[in-house]
């Protein structure tokens, strides 16, 4: 894996998570922000992989498009094997790929929709059907841009006037274009819904007052910046028009996984009649799974919780449990926002009549 400087700071691409370029996936290395735009080079399926892991990349939607990059990585280098060995090795690059984030359905999604183009038992890789899946990845991209400004459409016409509160990064830096609940407030602002965003700063890696916090700057939206444990405080003491979150995967009844946290916050808001909305893509969606009981919750090194402590640390073993994600009910969510519509109050049956076209 190797930086890009020419990149850096570039008014053109600061904000772009994952783009393609010259054979190699590029990604803004979300662990440097907001101090510095460093960009990473990732030449190889495994460098990707490492990306992922680290939260390099990070966002069901930026890592389902990441992921389908990674399919043509792997796909390039799978081409240079004996055609008795690329099968083999091509399943492998992308199981590897899959397990980089678990709970992230998005990139299971892009790498399964690759993956169907390709049947190595009976064809070779070719040059042309590596850039077939370039095509392919490059589609999925650009139809997340696509559903993120429709969610945002759908989203600023159902909020209703005064500050939000949101958790974790839900902005173009999580998704392919102007972000999922980050692109409903940012519309919301420019409609003069919005007067302010309150953005918890999510422990325990930060991704609301290093990555929200940053965006919101960008986008000269006014912002203030809680600790998670500040949100009941805030509802209590503030009128809060509405929490917005993302999603990293919906089960077919409409539970969310999220980042941890999101959970607590849909409580607060149900005790303080705070709607609690959710925006996602489609291609969040998990129906498989009949409910969020079955979503599998990555757990993350316990380095991430400890890191607060700095050189203070004891001499002793602090022993830590720190899921990345938590599970919240679909009775407490008042609306899930996707590029088809509102899915108010969601269960199984609104979310297939909204997914399918159905009126049921």
């Amino acid at each position: 894996m190797s930086h890009d400087p020419a990149l850096n700071n570039s008014p053109a691409v600061a904000a772009q998570a994952v783009s393609w370029k010259e054979g190699k996936v590029v990604l803004l290395d979300q662990t440097a922000l907001p101090k510095h735009e460093n960009y990473l080079i990732c030449s190889t399926t495994e460098e990707l992989i490492e990306a992922i892991r680290k939260l390099a990349v990070r966002g069901a939607p930026a890592i389902g498009i990441a992921g389908a990059y990674g399919v043509v990585l792997a796909a390039q280098e799978v081409k240079k094997l004996p055609r008795e060995k690329q099968s083999g090795a091509f399943d492998k690059k992308l199981k590897d790929l899959e397990l980089a984030r678990p709970t992230a359905v998005n990139l299971t999604w892009a790498i399964g929709k690759l993956k169907k183009l390709m049947d190595l038992e009976k064809t070779p890789l070719t040059d042309e059907r590596v850039h077939q899946l370039l095509c392919e990845a490059r589609n999925i991209h650009e139809e997340d841009i696509r559903s993120n400004h429709q969610i945002a459409e759908f989203g600023a016409q159902l909020l209703e006037k005064g500050p939000i509160l949101t958790v974790c990064n839900t902005g173009d830096l999580a998704t392919g274009g102007v972000g999922t609940a980050f692109g409903i407030f940012a519309k919301a602002y420019r409609q003069n819904k919005i007067p302010r965003v309150y953005v918890c700063e999510t422990r325990p890696i930060l991704q609301g007052i290093r990555l929200t916090a940053w965006e919101l700057n960008r986008q000269k939206i006014p912002f203030t910046v809680i600790c998670d444990n500040m949100a009941a405080s805030l509802m209590q003491n503030e009128k809060i028009s509405a929490v917005i979150t993302g999603a990293d995967r919906i089960a077919a009844n409409g539970d969310v996984a999220n980042k941890i946290g999101t959970y607590s916050l849909s409580l607060l808001a149900k005790a303080h009649s705070v709607p609690f909305y959710v925006a996602a893509p489609q291609s969040t969606f998990d129906l498989s799974l009949e409910s969020g009981k079955s979503i599998p919750i990555e757990q993350r090194n316990h380095e991430e919780v400890l890191s607060v402590l700095g050189n203070n640390r004891p001499d002793y073993a602090i022993p830590v449990w720190n899921p990345a994600f938590d599970i919240t009910p679909h009775s407490l969510i008042s609306a899930i926002i996707c590029e088809r519509g509102v899915i108010n109050y969601p269960n199984q049956e609104k979310i297939k009549s909204v997914l399918t076209g159905i009126n049921l």
